[in-house]
């Protein structure tokens, strides 16, 4: 018989736990992992995105996890579209569903939703695509029109660049004229959201800990292999744990320093975090990691 689909999400900073936790109650309550983290959605960045082990990942179903190459451009679009495929495979499975990562703002985005585009034909997308081949003067254009939307968007943002043009050229209107008279619908309404509440000084030395792991665990030959691969172009490369290791490879610091700049720029991070996860989201449940599975499971049961 088919069951009506429970959804969760287990969010706090990097390193606090929330991967043991998910994995632990997803087993409990016949659930299935989303994982919204912004390193883990890529192939073969293993140690510095801190995945859970294969065996861990065999205990449950996972998704989120290796599901793009570094050089393939992830973005909130691609994010809510996963998501609605993941819940069409809880259904089809009859499984309840946890969404858990560091990367709350994908969480946020699932609650606010996007934006429709406009229909867009095939002589519209061909004609784009002809367009692109001149991809500054595509820049420019698109600049020109609507500086305001244009602001973030880099001459050589290819992705942005076809995705903003084709919304002009199918609607006639800018990008933020269209985003205006069509604002965006949320995706998921009254979800149950569980912040794991830790203290600073604490994480700091998980946080520690786990970077002088990732070395034993082969990091420098990680990012060896991914620079010699992609190169240091993808937006992926910019990330905390490979910039470092590179500035090591390139000789400008010690293994030591390398180590000590990942803790800190990682602890700079998980300190964004707990911001960003207090401020943007209304209604969560706080609590330390030792109580937050005998809470979520109580209110699961209730």
């Amino acid at each position: 018989m088919k069951k009506d689909i429970k959804q969760l999400a287990i969010i706090g900073p990097t390193a606090s736990g929330k991967s043991d936790l998910a994995i632990s109650v997803a087993l409990k309550i016949d659930a299935y992992i989303l994982s919204i983290d912004s390193l883990s959605i890529y192939k073969e960045i293993d140690v510095v995105s801190a995945k859970p082990t294969r065996d861990e990942l065999s205990l449950v179903k996972h998704f989120g996890i290796d599901e793009i190459y570094p050089n393939e451009h992830f973005g909130v679009d691609i994010f809510i579209s996963l998501y609605k495929k993941v819940l069409q495979e809880c259904e089809k499975d009859n499984k309840n569903l946890i969404i858990v990562g560091g990367t709350s703002f994908y969480l946020k985005s699932l609650l606010q939703g996007l934006s429709e585009i406009p229909l867009i034909t095939q002589t519209i997308t061909n004609s784009v695509k002809q367009e692109l081949t001149e991809l500054q003067k595509c820049h420019t254009l698109l600049k020109n029109i609507d500086e305001t939307y244009m602001k973030n968007i880099t001459p050589n943002d290819s992705y942005r660049i076809e995705k903003a043009l084709l919304i002009y050229r199918a609607s006639g209107l800018s990008p933020s004229q269209w985003f205006k008279q069509n604002p965006p619908k949320p995706v998921i309404k009254n979800l149950d959201i569980y912040n794991i509440d830790v203290d600073r000084s604490i994480l700091r030395e998980r946080i520690s800990k786990r970077t002088n792991k990732m070395l034993e665990l082969g990091l420098l030959d990680e990012v060896c292999y991914l620079e010699q691969k992609y190169t240091r172009l993808p937006s992926s490369m910019g990330a905390i744990g490979i910039v470092e290791v590179l500035e090591y490879l390139d000789g400008k610091v010690s293994q030591e320093k390398m180590l000590e700049n990942i803790s800190t720029h990682t602890a700079q991070l998980a300190k964004r975090q707990q911001t960003f996860n207090k401020t943007q989201f209304e209604n969560i449940i706080s609590a330390p990691l030792e109580d937050l599975e005998e809470i979520i499971l109580s209110r699961r049961n209730n």
